[in-house]
């Protein structure tokens, strides 16, 4: 499937959801996760996880529990006890599996800041950008990738262990920009992208 028929399905399918459903308010901004499918934005796969886990699960091994989604993941350090939106009745013990598309205007080098309490990986076009896997308090990791101009895959995975914070944030430092949350709507397609020839 093309990127402009992906588009295009998700649009659709994403409206068919948003009408069925009370819209967020206008200053309600979806930061980790909400169970309304988000045009052009992540979709997170969501797990149980066995108590004691210490690290980022096998995904395919797992069965999905829910689904999330989301334009940026900008969960800053908090109580565990304020649960992670969009979850449903896991506090400890889970793991998202985040997947989505981009579209990069301004080719060059891009640096990530992928800050989680407990463990995340980054992933770019399939490789390994960031690490932070581990049980750890909040903390953040930086990778970067050359970005050519064009669509471009992103794949955050996620792990909350045991209480008692939970933290999960992407900021991004473009070239000759400034650092801020990595946020989907910032990279979508021109709309020449989508003018037929």
């Amino acid at each position: 499937m093309s990127y402009k028929a992906w588009l295009l399905t998700i649009a659709i399918f994403g409206a068919v959801f948003v009408c069925a459903q009370e819209p967020p308010a206008a200053d309600e901004t979806p930061m980790f996760g909400v169970s309304v499918v988000l045009p052009s934005g992540l979709t997170g796969q969501v797990y149980k996880l066995k108590p004691e886990s210490k690290k980022l699960p096998n995904f395919k091994k797992l069965t999905p529990v829910a689904t999330i989604y989301a334009y940026s993941l900008a969960i800053t350090p908090r109580d565990f006890t304020q649960g992670i939106p969009g979850v449903p009745d896991l506090l400890e013990w889970f793991a998202i599996d985040y997947t989505g598309k981009f579209y990069i205007n301004d080719a060059g080098e891009y640096r990530f800041f992928l800050t989680s309490d407990d463990g995340s990986k980054l992933w770019i076009d399939d490789r390994e950008v960031v690490d932070n896997n581990g049980l750890h308090a909040p903390e953040t990791v930086e990778g970067k990738a050359k970005l050519s101009r064009g669509i471009h895959t992103i794949h955050v995975t996620y792990f909350q262990g045991p209480r008692y914070h939970v933290a999960l944030t992407l900021d991004v430092l473009p070239p000759g920009g400034e650092k801020k949350t990595f946020d989907l709507r910032d990279y979508k397609p021109p709309t020449e992208y989508f003018e037929k020839p």
